[in-house]
């Protein structure tokens, strides 16, 4: 029997290729999955140790993928990644469009702050606020319950949804949620983090929410050949070792915390990460995307502005429609909808060449491309129609009108916008973290997600964004200086 499983187990999936099990994963959940140190690449965890023992099983180099939580279920559709682990929980909805395949128990709780009374079902939260990471399935549970409690004449469950784990659990702390809903091992894991300033409140017996899975595409042999792999490392031990390892199992308690939770601002801690290579390394990736990004745009909106500009043609209304559709959709969306929504309709978007990278500097490019255009057709109308006429009737040629004439004076007009317009930009970076790219707010958040400590790290990501936003400024400043016109004091002062 034991040779047969081994025989199964070591089939390779579709999934699997050119020798890698590419794997995606949101680090925010420890001790399932998280960045255990400075550098974002060094993640841990149980799903993450699982992942490399069913790479091993299968012969296979793991490729682990970080992104945001409601990112990898597109991912997954999209072929950007054969598997999903993430401390993700086994249930009918996810599927009706995926193959799971459970790994581990684990149970649904509701958590608050310490000495808050117990309950004994949801009813009993009624009026209250409850905090949920955005894209788990606990929200849909809530509207069930605000159902019945409507049916009832009760107050519903206010619902505040929040990007990861840690970010939900800080709103407990806060005060700002009387509760929040999260899965037993992290509970555990945050209780000595945080010196058991949160307990469990109430643990619901729900039959969705019993297992952990890792999800893949919908397949009856992959899955067959995923569960084989996992019985195989279940009857090896390795399962009930990483349990072990990472302090997870049935029979563990709420004990008493090994050590409190920081609680005044940590200087230390602040100049670390000030100082790390992961925040250079995040930095230099954000003002890298920013200035390709802007330096694309500007080269995609001078001759859209021009052709808007000059007299109308078939071509107007398509290039009209292109300024209004980048200008209308949120930034967000656009980089979502490159990124997840394109590999649907164009498989060849699926392949390893188009990165996070690529995608985010696309995305970026074409987006401030539609507010450049704007800009630049304002600076081209502002200068006076009647100079490129008296230039032609001196016999230049159009080129050289533009490039001597219009373009100079034009460039004067829209540099300062366009700078306000990339220090914009800068900002705006932060949103590729959504879809994994290490930029400076992703690399933030990782360590906030491992640490607990907030304050620190998005002080740190702050002096290094207002550092780079100030150098641009003072760039900014000199080249207006230095561009200038001359105003009439200084002009009647020289003719003097």
């Amino acid at each position: 029997m034991f040779a047969t499983i081994s025989a199964w187990a070591e089939a390779l999936p579709s999934f699997a290729a050119n020798g890698t099990l590419t794997v995606c994963t949101n680090p925010t959940l420890p001790p399932m999955t998280f960045v255990n140190g400075a550098e974002a690449s060094a993640l841990a965890g149980f799903d993450v140790d699982l992942v490399r023992e069913i790479a091993g099983v299968w012969n296979l180099r793991p490729d682990i993928v970080q992104m945001d939580f409601e990112g990898m279920f597109p991912s997954l559709s999209a072929g950007r990644c054969g598997m999903v682990i993430s401390g993700v929980m086994r249930q009918a909805t996810r599927e009706r469009n995926f193959d799971a395949i459970p790994y581990y128990e684990s149970s649904m709780v509701v958590i608050a702050r310490t000495g808050t009374p117990k309950i004994s079902s949801f009813s009993e939260l009624s009026g209250q606020t409850v905090a949920i990471e955005t894209g788990t399935s606990y929200g849909r549970l809530i509207d069930i319950e605000n159902t019945a409690l409507a049916a009832h004449g009760k107050p519903p469950i206010r619902v505040q949804l929040y990007p990861s784990e840690d970010q939900v659990i800080q709103q407990v702390l806060l005060g700002r949620a009387h509760a929040a809903m999260s899965q037993d091992v992290e509970v555990l894991y945050r209780r000595q983090q945080l010196g058991g300033k949160v307990t469990t409140i109430f643990k619901p017996d729900i039959p969705d929410f019993h297992d952990f899975a890792i999800y893949i595409r919908k397949d009856a042999v992959d899955k067959a050949r995923l569960e084989h792999a996992v019985e195989e490392l279940r009857r090896r031990g390795t399962l009930t070792a990483l349990a072990h390892k990472w302090n997870i199992g049935d029979t563990l308690e709420e004990t008493a915390p090994a050590r409190g939770a920081p609680s005044r601002f940590d200087v230390q801690t602040f100049l670390s990460a000030l100082t790390s290579r992961a925040f250079f390394k995040g930095a230099a990736m954000t003002l890298i995307m920013a200035l390709l990004s802007h330096v694309t745009a500007i080269a995609i909106s001078i001759p859209i502005a021009l052709a808007l500009n000059g007299r109308r043609s078939l071509i107007h209304p398509v290039l009209s429609a292109y300024v209004a559709v980048f200008r209308g959709a949120p930034t967000l969306l656009q980089l979502l909808f490159i990124w997840n929504a394109l590999p649907q309709f164009l498989p060849v978007f699926r392949e390893s060449w188009f990165t996070p990278f690529l995608a985010a500097w696309i995305s970026l490019s074409i987006n401030e491309s539609a507010y450049q255009v704007e800009i630049n057709r304002a600076a081209l109308r502002a200068v006076d129609r009647g100079q490129s006429l008296a230039a032609e009737a001196l016999g230049m040629k159009k080129s050289h009108v533009y490039w001597h004439i219009v373009f100079p004076q034009a460039l004067r007009i829209a540099l300062p916008p366009t700078i306000n317009d990339f220090i914009s930009l800068l900002k705006t970076t932060s949103l590729a973290s959504v879809i994994s790219l290490q930029e400076l707010l992703a690399v933030t958040q990782i360590q906030v997600a491992r640490t607990f400590q907030f304050t620190e790290y998005y002080s740190a990501a702050l002096v290094w964004y207002l550092g780079i936003v100030f150098f641009f400024l003072y760039v900014q400043n000199r080249i207006e200086r230095r561009f200038t016109w001359a105003d009439r004091d200084k002009a009647a002062a020289h003719d003097a």
